[in-house]
C-alpha cells in the first residue's frame, strides 16, 4: 500500500527538477551581490542627498471670527463660508498668482471650523522663502471674506433699523388711542428686542495672520533616510535577480541558435 501511494501512474515519481530550491536563490544573490550593491547604494544614497536638500516647511496659520448675529447665531453659516473660499476665493487667488509669477501657487490653503464655533482656521504648509507669499494670500483671503460679511452685516443692520422706526411709528401713533397699552407695550418690547439684536450684530474679527509654527513640520528626514534604505535593499534584490534571469535567457537564446 504504502509502495502504492509513493509511486505516481505508471510506476513513475514526480519530477522536481524545474523547482528552485533555498540554495540556488541563495547561490544567484550572491552571484549577483554586486548589482545589489549598486541599486542599494544608488537608491539610499539618493534618498539622503532628497533628505539633506529638500527645504524645511512650516505651518502658516491665519485665524478670522465671522460675522456674528449673537453669541449663537452668525450672519452667515460657517459651512458656508468655507465652501465659498475653497470654490470661489482660493481659485481667485490662485489665478491672479500665476498670471503674476508665471507659476502656480507653490502652497496648498486648507480650510477648518472648529465645532460649534465661529471660527475659521486657515492653514498652508510651506517653506520660509514662501512666507511672504502666504501671508498675501491669506490676506487677501480673509479680505474676501471679511467684505462680503460686512455687506451682511450692513444689510442686516439697515433691515433692524427699518423695522425699529416702524415700530417707533406705530408707538406714536398707538399713544393718541384709547386702550392702546397692550399694543404699546408689545410694540415697545419688539423694538426693545430689535435694539438688542442691532446692538448684538458683530463684523468680522481677525484674531491672527500666518503665524508661522514653531518647529517645521516637514520633512521628516530620519523617515526619508529608513525608507530610501528599505527600498534600495527591495530594488537591489529584485534587479539582481532579473539580472540572472536575463543572462540565463540570453544563455539560452544563443545555445538554441547555435544549436
Amino acid at each position: 500500500m504504502n509502495d502504492t501511494q509513493n509511486t505516481t501512474l505508471g510506476g513513475q515519481r514526480p519530477d522536481y527538477s524545474d523547482e528552485i530550491s533555498l540554495v540556488d536563490l541563495v547561490t544567484t544573490f550572491i552571484r549577483r551581490r554586486r548589482v545589489f550593491y549598486v541599486v542599494f547604494i544608488t537608491v539610499t544614497l539618493g534618498g539622503l542627498v532628497y533628505a539633506l536638500w529638500v527645504p524645511d516647511k512650516f505651518e502658516y496659520a491665519s485665524l478670522i471670527q465671522i460675522a456674528q448675529k449673537d453669541s449663537e447665531a452668525f450672519v452667515q453659516p460657517p459651512e458656508t463660508t468655507i465652501a465659498t473660499l475653497e470654490s470661489r476665493w482660493l481659485p481667485e487667488v490662485q489665478t491672479i498668482y500665476r498670471e503674476k509669477h508665471g507659476r502656480k501657487l507653490p502652497f496648498d490653503v486648507s480650510f477648518n471650523n472648529p465645532e460649534s464655533t465661529g471660527l475659521i482656521r486657515f492653514s498652508s504648509s510651506a517653506t520660509k522663502d514662501d512666507g511672504e507669499a502666504v501671508s498675501a494670500a491669506h490676506s487677501a483671503l480673509i479680505k474676501s471674506v471679511k467684505g462680503h460679511q460686512d455687506d451682511l452685516v450692513e444689510g442686516e443692520q439697515e433691515s433692524l433699523k427699518r423695522q425699529i422706526e416702524s415700530l417707533e411709528s406705530a408707538i406714536d401713533t398707538l399713544k393718541g388711542e384709547k386702550d392702546a397699552g397692550e399694543a404699546i407695550a408689545g410694540a415697545i418690547e419688539r423694538r426693545s428686542r430689535l435694539e438688542g439684536e442691532l446692538e448684538g450684530l458683530h463684523g468680522v474679527e481677525v484674531l491672527v495672520t500666518s503665524r508661522q509654527s514653531a518647529e517645521k513640520i516637514a520633512p521628516k528626514r530620519s523617515l526619508i533616510v529608513v525608507l530610501s534604505v528599505l527600498l534600495g535593499s527591495i530594488m537591489g534584490v529584485f534587479v539582481a535577480f532579473m539580472s540572472e534571469f536575463a543572462a540565463s535567457v540570453r544563455a539560452q537564446v544563443a545555445t538554441e541558435s547555435t544549436g
